[in-house]
């Protein structure tokens, strides 16, 4: 008599997690933009901790906060 196969286990998924905090280019520190994202109000709040600098933009539901930084970048 022949011994069962095992089967193998699927492999979990790696996740990646995308930044929330990102480089000022004002004042060119690191990891000092900090991005909020209301989406009951579909507004995407960026402020840097160090200088103060603020942006806004308008967001949708797939709206991720490197959406709002590149937004900023690009303004």
């Amino acid at each position: 008599l022949g011994k069962r196969k095992s089967s193998k286990k699927p492999q979990a998924k790696i996740k990646l997690k995308l930044e929330k905090e990102f480089t000022c280019l004002q004042c060119n520190t690191e990891e000092s933009i900090h991005v909020k994202i209301d989406k009951d109000n579909q507004v995407g709040h960026l402020e840097c901790k160090k200088c103060g600098v603020t942006f806004q933009s308008k967001t949708n539901y797939l709206t991720e906060p490197i959406d709002v930084y590149s937004d900023w970048v690009d303004a």
